[in-house]
């Protein structure tokens, strides 16, 4: 008991020796813990307040901004004509068309259209897609027998007899060059199993492509009640088959010479698509006649800057079978003229946001993006940066915190996601308490 006593007395100094010590530097010690919780977030109410406040000025002051930074987007001259008449440089198109569009093929945006909307019939161009869901979902060398049903199909024929036998390959060459309906449906039945079960896979493609306004009855295009679609649609349909190396190859061959399999019986197809050899870069597509449809074209142009597909339907009636044509040339005309790639991402730096209750107080954010497209010298784009003021603790790396929203003519054209960049932990005992413990070990 008194060797314990003797050896307690003996821990008496240091222990008054510490409690001096921890005296002296209680307001050193005070000043550096506050120093870690505002760091931190944990007492930063006054100062947040303060971070809120300058963003928001920060908003207000944009316009002035741009103005310093683009005076030449800002003259008076400039903010008129862009809030008033955004499409002041548009051609007057002259076009004969009852529907007609022009569309960016590289992204699907719209560049022209009048009436581009409204549902219509669409004759023979139908047949766009009847060879795009065959090549991807048949393979070439498949051997297809006529059906009776596809045999009686009513003109323009290639007069294939019931019981023949031909190379899919091959028939998707009299399909396309010379839009021969008996063999549309002799294509529909092999594939489809049936001209209702091809329709319906028609129609699947069309959802996925997001045509929503398109029903297809028949594989040919002859007049049909539901058969119908629009310009946009249609437009659309052809921006993706374009993209497809075989169908480029069967829609742009000159002409084509193949057998019936058991006969030989010979055929010999030739392309009835003048605008192939209309203007530079032309690469199809289809031609199309009814009588409730008119005269219809779907065209489609590569330059090395751009790819442009047209769409005409109810472009006339006998005997004006050349205005699908001088149609189309004028809308292609106006496209190339007036429309130049931009890049239309910007690189920016965006500020940090602040993290409450997080070991760091601010988190920094990313933005990656490529947005080229066709824009008139007229059009104006706008950009806004939807990012939170603040962040709550615990913030992962990567995370889509908020959105660069493209505006073109004020409506909206994209959206890029705005990702974090590092991990920030919440804030923790262990984490307060690692931080005293180093003061401690450095005083």
């Amino acid at each position: 008991m008194i060797q314990l006593k003797n050896r307690y007395a003996k821990l008496l100094p240091c222990l008054a020796l510490l409690i001096l010590f921890a005296t002296i530097q209680y307001n050193n010690l005070k000043i550096y813990y506050d120093e870690i919780l505002n760091s931190s977030g944990l007492i930063f109410e006054d100062f947040g307040q303060e971070v809120k406040k300058e963003n928001e000025q920060a908003l207000e002051s944009e316009e002035d901004y741009q103005k310093i930074v683009n005076p030449t987007e800002y003259t008076e001259e400039n903010t008129e004509r862009n809030e008033e008449n955004p499409s002041s440089l548009l051609k007057d198109l002259r076009l004969h068309a009852r529907s007609s569009l022009l569309l960016d093929a590289s992204n699907n945006r719209v560049l022209f259209e009048n009436n581009g909307y409204d549902k219509m019939a669409m004759a023979s161009t139908t047949k766009i897609m009847t060879c795009i869901v065959t090549l991807e979902n048949a393979k070439l060398d498949e051997v297809v027998t006529v059906s009776s049903y596809a045999a009686r199909m009513p003109d323009v024929q290639l007069n294939i007899n019931t019981g023949e036998q031909y190379y899919l390959g091959d028939l998707l060459y009299s399909l396309m060059l010379e839009s021969h309906n008996d063999v549309a449906v002799a294509i529909a039945e092999h594939v489809g199993g049936s001209v209702e079960g091809f329709a319906t896979m028609m129609n699947d493609k069309a959802r996925e492509l997001g045509c929503e306004n398109t029903n297809f009855v028949t594989p040919n295009g002859l007049d049909a009640e539901g058969h119908y679609t629009t310009a946009r649609d249609l437009a659309v349909i052809a921006s993706y088959a374009i993209k497809n190396e075989k169908f480029i190859e069967v829609t742009n061959t000159s002409s084509h010479v193949f057998k019936e399999i058991k006969k030989g019986r010979s055929h010999s197809v030739s392309n009835k698509n003048k605008f192939l050899y209309m203007m530079e870069g032309a690469i199809g597509v289809k031609t199309g006649f009814t009588g409730d449809a008119g005269y219809c074209f779907v065209g489609a142009i590569k330059r090395s800057d751009k790819t442009l597909i047209s769409v005409v339907l109810g472009c006339g009636w006998p005997p004006n079978k050349s205005l699908k044509w001088s149609d189309t040339k004028e809308l292609m005309s106006y496209g190339i003229t007036n429309y130049k790639e931009r890049q239309i991402f910007e690189d920016v730096k965006l500020d940090p946001v602040f993290v409450n209750d997080g070991q760091q107080k601010y988190e920094a954010l990313s933005l990656e993006g490529d947005l080229k497209l066709l824009l008139r010298d007229d059009e104006t784009v706008k950009i806004e940066y939807d990012v939170p003021k603040t962040l709550q603790a615990p913030v992962k790396a990567n995370s889509a915190i908020g959105k660069a929203k493209y505006y073109i003519n004020n409506q909206l054209y994209s959206e890029l996601p705005i990702y974090t960049k590092e991990d920030i932990s919440k804030i923790d005992f262990k984490f307060c308490f690692k931080k005293l413990l180093g003061l401690w070990s450095l005083q």
